[in-house]
């Protein structure tokens, strides 16, 4: 077996273009959204799913499977939020500019990245599989009950105010702050790193990420505007104007839904 420091050594050793890691995070990104295009296009407009679609998704007992619904969450996942860690790889690029850094470690730092959301989509798919089973929500991942709606919304607007939003946030704003205080050369640190980069990313885009229960899963209206706002959530100058109206208009809708429910709206 290859000791710690051979291996560590070997790691140091790996050189990556930098641009071949841009490439290929675009085209993840490009791939990620053909794919969910092209299963929005199977839905037929009355919302039903056509059998060869199903057949491609579901168990023999015609319930979607886990690990189907993982796949569906970690494709979302990597088209709306693999466009916000964009600023981390020109920060990185930036430092390596200066003498710091490789393309090695850039992978590293996208694969980290993608671990976080990638194990986060798991309990995305969980949620959704259990709410199905108990008739909440429908097979196209859209909440069924005017009460989940509610609390999603009132729940993702809340947390808008929180100081774990507010601390999570200001280091995606920020990228530099954490590369200076963490970072370490090569692959694994990078790996390392990109892991820290998608739990800051994952605490502050969460609750927004379950709102795709309320919009609809594979909803493209609902994908493009979310991945536009947490985009955008996350620039310093634009996302601290955006982050405190969005939570307002999240409880008022909330609020909104839970009239409904009552039919007093």
């Amino acid at each position: 077996m290859a000791s710690s420091g051979s291996l560590s050594g070997r790691f140091r050793g790996f050189r990556l273009p930098v641009w071949e890691v841009w490439l290929a995070v675009y085209g993840l990104i490009l791939l990620a959204w053909i794919g969910i295009a092209a299963m929005s296009m199977q839905w037929q407009p009355d919302g039903s799913v056509p059998a060869e679609f199903w057949a491609m998704l579901c168990s023999p007992a015609a319930a979607i499977s886990p690990f189907s619904l993982w796949a569906m969450w970690g494709l979302m996942s990597v088209a709306m939020m693999l466009p916000g860690f964009l600023p981390v790889l020109s920060t990185h690029s930036d430092l390596r500019r200066a003498g710091a850094g490789s393309g090695g470690e850039a992978a590293g730092l996208v694969a980290g990245y993608l671990a976080v959301w990638l194990g986060a989509s798991a309990f995305g798919a969980a949620t959704q599989y259990g709410l199905s089973r108990l008739g909440l929500v429908s097979p196209l991942g859209q909440s069924l009950s005017p009460w989940l709606n509610a609390g999603l919304l009132i729940a993702a607007g809340l947390y808008q105010f929180s100081a774990l939003k507010a601390a999570c946030l200001t280091r995606c704003r920020m990228p530099l702050t954490v590369f200076m205080s963490h970072w370490r050369p090569g692959p694994a640190a990078g790996f390392a790193l990109g892991l820290r980069f998608g739990a800051h990313c994952l605490g502050c885009c969460w609750a927004l990420m379950l709102l795709g229960l309320v919009g609809g899963v594979m909803s493209l209206g609902w994908m493009g505007a979310a991945t536009l706002f947490m985009a955008f959530e996350k620039l310093p100058a634009i996302g601290r104007r955006l982050t405190a109206p969005a939570g307002l208009l999240l409880i008022v809708a909330g609020g909104v839904a839970a009239l409904s429910a009552l039919h007093l709206v």
